[in-house]
This record gives C-alpha cells, sequence and structure tokens, in this order.
C-alpha cells in the first residue's frame, strides 16, 4: 500500500467524517492540502471570493442543515481574514471545524512569510484549538475536533497544520497511534432530583413563561418537538431570543414573540411578571435582560442548558440543570405524566392585555417621503408571498435584521440564520450560499441593508460560480440605518458617517455577476417584484427602496428595563405611555 502524505490523511478523515463541502481559499501553506483535492471527487471544494465569505458560508451550511461546516484557509492572512467568522460561530455556538495552513515548524515563530499565531489569534474564539506537528496525529485530531464543535454546546475547532507536516509521511512506529481518548464528555441529562423540581416548579405556577434560545434549535429537530409537546400539556405561554426563532410555531395561540431589545411587548411584560420563568437553552444576554436589576424581580427562575459556565453567569436562578436542552426535554415531559396543568386563563387574560397594544403597528407613511415604501410594510408582503414555500432567511445585521425577525415568521427551526451575539455585518449573503448548498431545491433569500450587504458584496461570484439561485432582497435606506436610529435617539440627530454615499447601482451590479436585478420603488409594484424575484429560477437581488426615516420599534433604550420599551408614538428618548403603563 502506498504511503499516505498528512494532506492525504486529511483528506481520507474528511470523507471519514462525512464532510460534503469545504469552503476555502488556496494559498502556498495549504497547497499541498489543494493538491490532494485536485480530481477528489468525494468532497466538493467552494471556491469562495474571502475567507471571511468561507467562514460564514460554513455557519449557513451548518445552521441550514445541523452538519458542522468546514472552512480551508492559508495562513497568515488567510486564517485571520476567517477569525471573524470564527468570533462569529462562537458567540451563537455554530459547529464548524476551521482547518488553516502554517508555515513550517521550523519557521515558526521567526515572522516567515506569511505566518500568524493562529492558534493564539484564536484562542479566545474557539471551544479549542490545535497546532499539528506530526502527520501520525492527524487522525485522531480530526476525530475529536469534530467531535468537540458537535456536541455538548456547539462552536468552532481550529486545526492548523504547518506546511511540512501536511507533505510528511508518518513513521511505521507512529502511525498505529491509538486515536485518542474521549476527554471531552459533556454532561447530557440532568438528575432525576432536578427534574422533579422543576415539573414541582412549573406545576404550581400561576404565571409561567418558557423563555427559548438557540439551544433548542442546536440540540436537533427533535428538540423542538419536545419543546411543542411540553407546551402543550403545560399551556405555558412561550417567547424567544433572536436565535431561538423557529422552535416554537409563530401560528401558535401562546406564541408572544421575540423577546428583548427590540421584542414584542407582550413577551417582556410577560417575562417581568410571570411567577415561574423557564429559560431553555439561552443565555440572559444583555440585549434579552435590559437594566439586569430590574429583570423579572419576583420570579422563580430555572434555567436548561449544556454550557455550564452560563447558568448564574449573568442572573441568579432558583434552578439550574445542565444538559442537553431535547434530552431534559424528554426527561421533563415523562415526569410530567398525567398531572392536571393550571388554569391559566387569568395570566392569559393579562397577556391579551398586553398584545392589545399591537406594538408592532407602524406608520402607513413616511414623515420624510410619503410616496417611499416602509420596510415593515416590504417585510410583511415578502413574508405574506413566501412562508408557503417554507423558505431559509438569512439576514445581515442592521435595522433590516430586526424587521425581518419580527415580521417574517418561523413555524420551523434552522430556517432562520443571522448573526447574534458578534453581530456581523456581512454575514447574511455567505450564510445565503451555505444554506442552498446545503438545501439545493430550497428557496433562501438573504434579507439584507444597502450598508451591510456590501461587506461581503464579492461573494455574488460565488453563487454565480456554482449556480446558486439565492435571492437577495435589500431594504434600501441609504443609511446604516441602526446607527442612524441611534444617533437620533441618543446623540440628538447628529448623523455622524451613517449616510450611505455613493451606492453602488445594485441592478447593474446584479447583471455585471450575471444575476437578475430588480428595482423597487412604489408599493403598488412592491408585490410584482417579489412574485418576479421567485418565479426567476436563477440568482436575484431585489433593490427595494424604503423609507430613510423608519425607526425599529419596540425598542428598549440603552440601561433601561425591559419594561421601559419604546413604542410606535412614544417621544424620541421617552418610554411607555401612560396607556402602557395602565397595562402592568
Amino acid at each position: 500500500m502506498a504511503q499516505r502524505s498528512g494532506a492525504a490523511l486529511l483528506i481520507d478523515c474528511l470523507v471519514d467524517q462525512d464532510v460534503e463541502f469545504v469552503f476555502g481559499y488556496p494559498g502556498g501553506a495549504v497547497l499541498p492540502i489543494y493538491d490532494e483535492l485536485f480530481g477528489e471527487e468525494r468532497i466538493r471544494h467552494i471556491l469562495v471570493r474571502h475567507e471571511a465569505g468561507a467562514a460564514h458560508a460554513a455557519e449557513g451550511y451548518a445552521r441550514a442543515t445541523g452538519k458542522p461546516g468546514v472552512v480551508l484557509v492559508t495562513s497568515g492572512p488567510g486564517a485571520t481574514n476567517a477569525v471573524t467568522g470564527i468570533a462569529d460561530a462562537f458567540m451563537d455556538s455554530i459547529p464548524m471545524v476551521v482547518i488553516t495552513g502554517q508555515v513550517p515548524t521550523g519557521l515558526i515563530g521567526t515572522d516567515a512569510f506569511q505566518e500568524a499565531d493562529t492558534v493564539g489569534i484564536t484562542r479566545h474564539c474557539t471551544k479549542h484549538n490545535y497546532l499539528v506537528k506530526d502527520p501520525a496525529d492527524l487522525e485522531a485530531t480530526i476525530k475529536e475536533a469534530f467531535r468537540i464543535a458537535t456536541t455538548g454546546r456547539p462552536g468552532p475547532v481550529v486545526i492548523d497544520i504547518p506546511k511540512d507536516v501536511q507533505i510528511a509521511i508518518p513513521s511505521e512506529s507512529r502511525a498505529s497511534k491509538l486515536a485518542a481518548a474521549h476527554r471531552y464528555a459533556p454532561q447530557m441529562a440532568a438528575s432525576p432530583e432536578q427534574i422533579v423540581e422543576a415539573i414541582e416548579m412549573l406545576e404550581g405556577a400561576q404565571a409561567p413563561i418558557f423563555y427559548t434560545g438557540g439551544g433548542i434549535i442546536n440540540s436537533g429537530p427533535e428538540a423542538s418537538k419536545l419543546l411543542r409537546q411540553l407546551q402543550d400539556i403545560t399551556g405555558a405561554p412561550v417567547t424567544s431570543t433572536l436565535m431561538g426563532l423557529g422552535c416554537f410555531a409563530n401560528t401558535h395561540p401562546d406564541w408572544l414573540g421575540m423577546l428583548g431589545m427590540h421584542g414584542t411587548f407582550e413577551a417582556n411584560m410577560a417575562m417581568n411578571k410571570c411567577d415561574v420563568m423557564v429559560c431553555i437553552g439561552a443565555r440572559f444576554d444583555d440585549r434579552v435582560t435590559g437594566k439586569l436589576e430590574a429583570f423579572s424581580p419576583d420570579s422563580k427562575k430555572i434555567h436548561i442548558d449544556i454550557d455550564r459556565s452560563s447558568i448564574n453567569k449573568n442572573v441568579t436562578v432558583d434552578l439550574g440543570i445542565v444538559g442537553d436542552c431535547g434530552t431534559v426535554l424528554g426527561q421533563m415531559i415523562e415526569a410530567w405524566g398525567d398531572r392536571k396543568a393550571q388554569d391559566l386563563g387569568e395570566w392569559k387574560a393579562r397577556i391579551a392585555g398586553w398584545r392589545a397594544r399591537e406594538c408592532l403597528a407602524y406608520p402607513e407613511k413616511s414623515k420624510k417621503n410619503p410616496q417611499a415604501i416602509m420596510p415593515q410594510k416590504a417585510v410583511e408582503r415578502l413574508y405574506a408571498l413566501t412562508h408557503k414555500r417554507s423558505p431559509i432567511i438569512t439576514t445581515e445585521v442592521g435595522q433590516h435584521q430586526m424587521w425581518a425577525a419580527q415580521y417574517f415568521g418561523f413555524a420551523e427551526p434552522n430556517k432562520w440564520l443571522t448573526s447574534g451575539g458578534l453581530g456581523t455585518m456581512g454575514y447574511g449573503m455567505p450564510a445565503a450560499i451555505g444554506a442552498q448548498l446545503g438545501h439545493p431545491d430550497a428557496l433562501v433569500i438573504d434579507i439584507a441593508g444597502e450598508a451591510s450587504i456590501q461587506m461581503n458584496i464579492q461573494e455574488l461570484g460565488t453563487a454565480s460560480q456554482y449556480r446558486l439561485p439565492i435571492k437577495i432582497f435589500i431594504l434600501n435606506n441609504e443609511y446604516m440605518g441602526m446607527v442612524r436610529q441611534w444617533q437620533e435617539l441618543t446623540y440628538e440627530s447628529r448623523y455622524s458617517n451613517s449616510y450611505s454615499d455613493s451606492l453602488p447601482d445594485f441592478v447593474a451590479l446584479a447583471e455585471a455577476y450575471g444575476w437578475k436585478g430588480i428595482r423597487i420603488q412604489d408599493e403598488k409594484d412592491l408585490d410584482a417584484g417579489i412574485i418576479r424575484m421567485m418565479e426567476h429560477d436563477g440568482p436575484v437581488i431585489v433593490d427595494c427602496c424604503v423609507a430613510q426615516d423608519a425607526n425599529c420599534l419596540p425598542m428598549i433604550p440603552s440601561g433601561a428595563a425591559h419594561t421601559d420599551m419604546m413604542l410606535y408614538g412614544d417621544e424620541v428618548g421617552g418610554t411607555m405611555d401612560d396607556e402602557a403603563k395602565a397595562l402592568v
């Protein structure tokens, strides 16, 4: 049998891990690996235009399919360009294995050409990272890397491989080295005592709420089914973080919408006034809690999370349960048995009162330009005309992201792909590429802003090369909208460098890349433009020109309590009006 180099062994290991796609960009320090990929039919390499695009595309693939995304980049700038995507995956718990080239081992530390301390740079934004110095260690390292990336709280793992290790042949004395022991063993199930305590707290609640997060989706489709089953037998209303949208159906009468800074009035009020809060796979992020000392002060709190460090990190809870969301939900359903749920009629009547505020209502016309399309209306019509096809939605970051979360409903998990914890502009289009590759027959739409889309706009070429029919729906208000909104609300409308000057002609740009370009400037053309977008069997950019002065509300002002929400009609800089306060 012919001896196998480190690069060849790497490819064999990726095949063993059932890797379908590798998102990457070649360079000198990974040429041995790329040479092994030449003619390799078992893995499809996706050539991006920038390493950040590779990382985000791998994220999109992972989030849409539940499988780990794989990235291959060269040393130095190749690795550093991928760091933003790695950090994004770390914050949002996305399984990803990133393979980086490195200068030969003898040159490490000499400031060699395209050298960077990749292990040092990524130490704080990965679950784990490796510097492989012997080709005999590759198989065990890769197996362990995939295990770490995909189990427990998912996340990115970096494997840094010097060029000489890629070329070298393992010595016979080392070639039979046994795989590393399972050093990583996350706790999956809760103790029976904890389950009993949680069920007793939930059974006695008069005003319970399920506060759900991305951990449910990361746990797999079964976890979302179990959440719906537990909700059905308890009757407790459900809210979700930005990352958890889709784990519970938006059409269910007990769905409260998203909570937090741009969440619904009813979700935030229910969180504040509940007597038992069951947090499942969320981490009490600052965008959810607002002012910590005012966050749900009188509730008993149960926190279920696979990550031990998340429990009591931001908010002290009464019962912390370390375990996989799906596993623990299954345990709770079994322990509930044939218990009777409480009569929650009074609690739901209070919620109905908060819901009657219609906090997502918005002005029909822009004050600045009455002829302009309201961005909320654009997202509402996009949802109305596409939801029957169960589209996968990605977003960039900004106002358009929040409007998508508010006005585009999600009934299933893995249909909503957005950058949450890191808030990375430029995420949406490469994520859409990854999602489309994972689901070639799906309708994949990136809801974008005209500023954010330009962060990785070079990936239009990637979609063209691989004939991916992704759709980009740009809410073009000619501003970095969320920056402008904060400047209006906090900095007395001093719009410092937030106007998007010298914008490209997005229709002409689309055509230059071989895409179809559509521009919508009048509300009467909105539906027709969306239908044209869907009917085109290739990639499409829709440049939807929307009102420049629209703000994303409701909104919890910075430093305020999560009950102090700005609603439409409030004065700039104000909080709830008297009518809203009366409902408290």
